[in-house]
């Protein structure tokens, strides 16, 4: 696996549905959930979001169509005094994600026919943590999960290697999670660490893993993220966030018409540094080394790491909400291996193949997994 290429970002891959799919969808569950293809208006929005930030230029049609798509990334979710959601608008949203689901099915709603898909094989856990274990807040400081979710991962732990893939360094999402039994993978995967006391599970093999593919990039990231800082500390609501080997610039709270600048603001820092990439998620700018390295890649080598590479009966679930988690659905897509569930309230492009609404969905479908193994733990037992 070549770790260091440069690379552009790769654009996603489309999933629309037919009118064929939706007014006749297949009364039977099929592994992996076909992909139908074809053109829809209703997705028309969301065909930016999958491809490279460019911000070269912040003016004229070319900020227009940016901060189009950042809205549709990064839709505001408070509401001023007296304003009212449009009827027309909800109504046609949850239409919307209704036909989606044809083709992204709820994974509690089809949990028996998911865990049916891996059966007499070994499960695997990728989660992020953002947006899937603890909800999005205005100060990213304060993301914590709750103790229920806390003790489902754990107990899902106990059962089948499980780590944790983010977008945060690993330091900090670990000092979220409180689990020392876990993988953890911070800066997008690009600082990976196994388990304080080793692997606990039978069949995976990893011993003492650490893996940090752009170390070289540590003393660059450091100098770009004092300059962040001082550029933006005049655009109230924005915060800068060192996750060691990426930057994130947080924009949840800054006002929408100052969008434009701050981006401006942290192009004209990145510019001369050729060897960083900055692309964007649910209100913040990432700031990462363009190596070929991302959760899919960090997906991999955790999966050859525990013993598991070229194996046929192994069955990743990853987990994510964020776009960055599009490249582990992807790599799963690809090899027609296990499951990506896609996190999320609104109808999106996604590599994956299982949805869940929101953390809560994701801390019942986490209770589910760990309910069916003990049952056929003690299925085994009689």
């Amino acid at each position: 696996m070549t770790k260091q290429n440069v690379v552009m970002q790769e654009e996603l891959a489309v999933a629309v549905p037919t009118a064929a799919a939706i007014a006749e969808p297949s009364p039977c569950f099929s592994y992996p959930p076909p992909r139908a293809v074809g053109s829809g208006t209703n997705y028309t929005r969301y065909t930016k979001l999958s491809c490279r930030l460019d911000l070269a230029s912040c003016g004229g049609r070319a900020a227009n169509s940016w901060i189009e798509s950042m809205k549709a990334l990064s839709p505001t979710q408070a509401k001023s005094a007296g304003q009212r959601e449009v009827p027309s608008l909800a109504s046609r949203e949850e239409e919307d994600y209704d036909s989606w689901q044809m083709l992204h099915p709820s994974a509690l709603d089809n949990f028996e026919e998911v865990m049916t898909a891996s059966k007499g094989k070994q499960i695997v856990m990728f989660l992020d943590y953002d947006g899937t274990l603890s909800p999005i807040v205005d100060d990213p400081d304060r993301a914590f999960m709750s103790d229920e979710m806390r003790e489902a991962v754990r107990e899902v732990a106990s059962h089948f290697p499980t780590a944790i893939v983010s977008g945060r360094c690993t330091e900090k999402v670990s000092s979220f999670v409180k689990l020392s039994e876990l993988y953890y993978a911070g800066s997008h995967g690009m600082d990976i660490k196994g388990p304080n006391n080793g692997p606990k599970h039978p069949k995976a093999m990893a011993q003492n893993v650490l893996f940090q593919p752009a170390s070289e990039f540590l003393p660059m990231i450091h100098e770009v993220y004092k300059s962040l800082v001082e550029t933006t500390k005049n655009i109230p609501g924005s915060r800068v966030e060192n996750n060691k080997f990426c930057l994130s610039v947080h924009f949840r709270c800054v006002d929408e018409k100052k969008w434009c600048l701050l981006a401006e603001k942290v192009r004209s820092v990145i510019m001369d540094y050729p060897k960083l990439r900055l692309t964007h998620g649910r209100k913040v700018l990432e700031i990462r080394p363009s190596i070929k390295w991302d959760k899919g890649k960090a997906l991999e080598f955790l999966l050859e790491s525990l013993g598991f590479d070229g194996c046929h009966d192994v069955f990743p679930f990853y987990i994510g909400d964020d776009r960055t988690d599009e490249d582990a659905f992807k790599v799963l897509r690809d090899r027609g291996q296990g499951l990506g569930i896609l996190v999320t309230k609104i109808a999106k492009e996604t590599n994956a193949s299982f949805s869940l609404r929101e953390p809560a969905e994701v801390l019942k479908f986490l209770r589910r997994l760990e309910e069916w193994k003990q049952s056929s733990k003690d299925g085994e037992a009689q």
